[in-house]
């Protein structure tokens, strides 16, 4: 029998975000989140509509009057702040070893700018953590993950802010002590490249509290901020805990030209040149040449201290999620049009297009993992990938997803096929998710991820009883081949 083989100590797992998943919105001090204000709305999820991306002030006064929690998703999530246990356990029996997930800021410091932190929100940390200890498996913990107090963006400037840069490096400092024996791999922020797309969701950034400034400064600055605030943690970890790791995230979404125009090459070029821009900063330790004219004429305030901080602070690896790919083109006038990630993009007729228009390329993610390590020589470490789909519960408690079978199959066949001959120092994967969970863009439970389904609707009707879907099975059962796993298993 042929095999795939897996490095020693590879990481299997999967990944969540807090916000997504923990509701108990305003349990145990826990203070309301710029998550906590997304409402799910059927119309404008049907027409593509990204709630993270045009939060208005006007609805964050609606959602504040507003103590409901059923058709806001996030502050209900999937019960897993009372579940975990349960959870977790179904999640241990698959054989996983790495659970990736992240600390709700506002439940360790509610308003972001106390004195003191939340000793109740630290107490559910330990917990969880020593849940995961008991079945062996390593946390991964994310300290940002689009889930700031919502008093840091009305009471301040959110990341646009001096102050609130400082808050968040404070409560990083603090869980980071307080967890530093049970959690060995710590991301500053997640995506952190998503600022330029969602500002609200990734800084607290909404237009209509800054009339008064050119938006895009604001954005930079924020970006910036949240650089020398990365770099910091980095720093701070570096130099009090030797057996820690700190970890750079980035979207990745592979992008082709359209066609052999090099226009078009151009283009799909100079859009993944975004994403690297970020982890070029967080590896390589300086701004591209290609960003520093933007900043200087957007006159973003950088220091020299600031430069010398992110310089002598690098990440020790790469995180990065991956889902789909899309074409581009200098000209997209009559040419089709579908979704990413991370944007739009041109169709690609040679692939498959998931539910939500997402095209499916487990190809591409060779390609982007070549890409990353020929440009940093660092390990890299895949914290997102999975399929969202419309799942459907039988009668008879049975979830047939097929379909992501196929997905992760043909996904992680690529990953093992780039690591053996690409040499590509590879330190794990965690699909996106364990449960379904909320969707980050359109606050929704109907676009599933996860290997566990959860009973509950986009309405927040629901038992949330946990059913097994096959796709856990299928994992299970990879996972049981440890370090080689049978080519047969993953070329059928």
């Amino acid at each position: 029998m042929k095999y795939y083989h897996v490095p020693q100590g590879f990481k299997w797992g999967v990944a969540t975000a807090a916000n997504q998943v923990e509701g108990a919105w305003n349990e145990d001090g826990k203070g309301i989140s710029i998550a906590d204000c997304e409402r799910y709305d059927p119309e404008k999820a049907r027409a593509g509509y990204r709630a993270v991306n045009s939060m208005t002030s006007s609805e964050i006064k609606l959602a504040m009057a507003e103590k409901d929690s059923k058709r806001w998703g996030k502050r209900h999530g999937v019960d897993f702040y009372h579940q975990y246990p349960e959870d977790i356990k179904k999640l241990a029996a698959t054989g996983i070893n790495t659970f990736r997930t992240s600390i709700a800021w506002s439940r360790i410091f509610p308003n972001g700018d106390e004195s003191k932190p939340n000793e109740k929100g630290l107490e559910f940390y330990d917990k969880l953590f020593n849940e995961l200890r008991k079945y062996n498996i390593e946390p991964v913990v994310t300290l940002s993950h689009y889930e700031m107090p919502l008093n840091l963006v009305l009471n301040y400037d959110a990341w646009y802010d001096l102050r609130v840069r400082e808050f968040f490096i404070k409560f990083a400092k603090i869980v980071i002590d307080r967890f530093h024996d049970k959690v060995k791999y710590w991301i500053p922020i997640n995506e952190i490249d998503s600022i330029l797309r969602h500002p609200f969701s990734s800084a607290g950034l909404i237009r209509d509290r800054f009339i008064n400034e050119n938006f895009e400064k604001v954005i930079y600055q924020a970006m910036h901020n949240q650089f020398v605030a990365a770099a910091t943690i980095t720093k701070y970890i570096h130099e009090t805990y030797s057996d820690i790791q700190v970890g750079s995230m980035i979207t990745s979404t592979m992008i082709y030209p359209y066609n052999s125009d090099p226009r078009n090459s151009l283009k799909s070029v100079q859009l993944m040149r975004e994403s690297y821009n970020f982890s070029d900063i967080q590896i390589r330790g300086k701004y591209p040449l290609n960003l520093v004219p933007k900043l200087k004429n957007l006159h973003i305030e950088i220091s020299k201290e600031d430069l010398d901080l992110i310089s002598k602070n690098t990440a020790d690896f790469i995180a990065f999620s991956y889902y789909s790919s899309v074409c581009t083109a200098f000209d997209t006038k009559g040419l089709k049009v579908t979704k990413a990630n991370r944007m739009e993009g041109v169709y690609n007729k040679y692939l498959p297009t998931s539910d939500w228009g997402w095209q499916i390329d487990p190809v591409g993610l060779r390609i982007i993992l070549i890409n990353l390590y020929d440009r940093y020589q660092k390990p890299l470490f895949i914290v997102e990938n999975g399929l969202g789909a419309k799942d459907s519960l039988t009668a008879s408690g049975k979830i047939h997803d097929d379909y992501r079978i196929d997905y992760l199959r043909q996904h992680i066949k690529q990953m093992l096929v780039s690591i053996q001959n690409d040499g590509i120092e590879l330190m794990g994967y965690c699909m996106w998710g364990m449960t379904d969970m909320i969707s980050a863009s359109t606050s929704q439970i109907s676009k599933r991820y996860g290997l566990i389904y959860v009973d509950l609707d986009d309405f927040g009707d629901g038992t949330y009883k946990r059913y097994l879907k096959d796709s856990y099975f299928w994992y299970q059962k990879l996972l049981s081949f440890k370090n080689k796993i049978s080519k047969d298993f993953l070329d059928k």
